[in-house]
C-alpha cells in the first residue's frame, strides 16, 4: 500500500505539474492571442491606408496624364493658330508690297503732274509776258 500511496503521490505530482504547466501554457496562448490580434489590426490599417494612399497615387496619375494630354491638344491648338497667322502675315505683306508699288508709282505720276504744270505755268507766264 505504501508502494501504491507513493506511487499516487507521485501521480499527483506529475498531475500538479502539468495543471501548473497547462496554466502558464493558457496564459501564453492567451498573450500570443492578444498580439496576433494586435497585428492584425496594425495590418489592416497599414493595408487600409496604404489603398488610400494607392487610390491617392492613381488619382494624381489620371490627373497628371489628363493635364498632358491637355497640353498637347494646346501645343497642336497653338501651332494651328501660329500658322494660320503667319499665313495671314504673308498675305498682309505680300498687299502692303503692292500698296507700296502702287504708291511709288503714284508718286511718280504726281512728280511728272508737277513738273508738267510748273512747265506749263513757266509756259504761260512767258506768254503773258509776250503779250504785255
Amino acid at each position: 500500500m505504501s508502494k501504491c500511496h507513493s506511487e499516487l503521490t507521485q501521480k499527483e505530482r506529475e498531475m500538479l505539474k502539468i495543471r501548473r504547466d497547462s496554466d502558464t501554457k493558457a496564459a501564453e496562448l492567451v498573450k500570443m492571442e492578444r498580439m496576433l490580434q494586435q497585428t492584425k489590426n496594425l495590418l489592416d490599417k497599414k493595408t487600409e491606408s496604404g489603398s488610400k494612399s494607392l487610390g491617392y497615387q492613381e488619382n494624381m496619375v489620371e490627373d497628371l496624364e489628363e493635364k498632358v494630354r491637355s497640353s498637347r491638344r494646346y501645343r497642336r491648338n497653338s501651332l494651328h493658330h501660329t500658322q494660320m497667322l503667319e499665313s495671314q502675315m504673308k498675305t498682309v505683306k505680300g498687299e502692303l508690297v503692292g500698296t507700296l508699288d502702287h504708291l511709288q508709282e503714284l508718286r511718280n505720276v504726281l512728280r511728272r503732274s508737277q513738273q508738267k504744270a510748273e512747265e506749263r505755268k513757266a509756259a504761260m507766264e512767258k506768254l503773258a509776258a509776250g503779250l504785255r
